[in-house]
């Protein structure tokens, strides 16, 4: 079994994962270019969460390898950040975003220990960084879902992680936050980074991502998004329900853009 290079961010080989028996990924293997925004697509059920939840060490995996920079997650745990679904968050948990953006530091806090003001001070740099420092103080669940989902993100850059993995960040976000939230990826490509992000809206791909992995239950194709992101991979990824999906989303997009048009 060949050992993944320390300069390759993520490499995954021959991993399957089973809930109760049955498969829900199978023999998935790819490995993660240095400084690339990789898009997971996919259709709903096709293990994207699971595959995140697999490379994390949440969920245990029937067979295959993970590696995170050449070593297994829980010996590079620290370079890793993860931005989960909204929905996966309690958010009436009586808290402030700046409490949600520390809880991102608490490896160099120390668990127990009080969190500092430099602590304070390094997440509300991460607040002004994806926009609500002045939301700081606020109760997590008096924020809107664009707002949510930018404490979030928030946390995970306060982390100053070199891999960042992010489940459906884009998901029931206004079109400033998906903005910003596009601007945050480009600008951690920038500076080196590379980051997994689950997304659905098949119009944007091409413009957000670099590298793409489609993925149903097995991965149907990966590698640059020029070359791999065709209509011929999409519809051994989603089937026939590709035109009814495309279709689906231009008309959201439409009235995305009636909406925003009227004001």
């Amino acid at each position: 079994m060949t050992q993944a290079g320390p300069e390759i961010p993520l490499s995954v080989h021959d991993l399957t994962v089973a809930y109760h028996r049955k498969p829900v990924i199978w023999d998935v293997g790819f490995d993660v270019p240095p400084g690339t925004l990789v898009g997971i697509i996919g259709p709903n059920g096709a293990g994207k969460s699971t595959l995140l939840k697999a490379i994390l060490n949440l969920i245990p995996v029937a067979s295959g390898r993970i590696q995170v920079f050449g070593k297994p997650y829980s010996r590079n745990r620290h370079r890793v950040g993860y931005v989960p679904q909204r929905e996966s968050v309690d958010w009436d948990f009586p808290v402030s975003a700046l409490d949600v953006v520390a809880m991102g530091l608490y490896r160099r806090i120390g668990w127990c220990l009080p969190v500092r003001r430099r602590h304070r001070e390094a997440a509300r740099a991460a607040l002004q960084q994806v926009g609500i420092a002045d939301l700081a103080d606020r109760q997590i669940s008096q924020l809107s879902g664009g707002q949510q989902q930018r404490t979030f993100l928030a946390r995970a850059l306060v982390q100053n992680a070199d891999l960042y993995l992010m489940d459906e960040p884009f998901a029931a976000v206004d079109a400033a936050t998906e903005s910003a939230i596009v601007e945050l990826l480009r600008q951690m490509k920038q500076n080196g980074r590379t980051a997994l992000v689950i997304h659905h809206d098949l119009q944007t791909v091409p413009e957000y991502f670099d590298y793409v992995v489609l993925l149903n239950m097995l991965v149907v194709a990966h590698g640059p998004t020029k070359t791999v992101f065709t209509r011929e991979n999409l519809e051994k990824t989603y089937g026939g329900r590709l035109t009814l999906l495309e279709e689906a989303t231009e008309a959201m997009r439409r009235r995305e853009r009636s909406l925003f048009s009227k004001w």
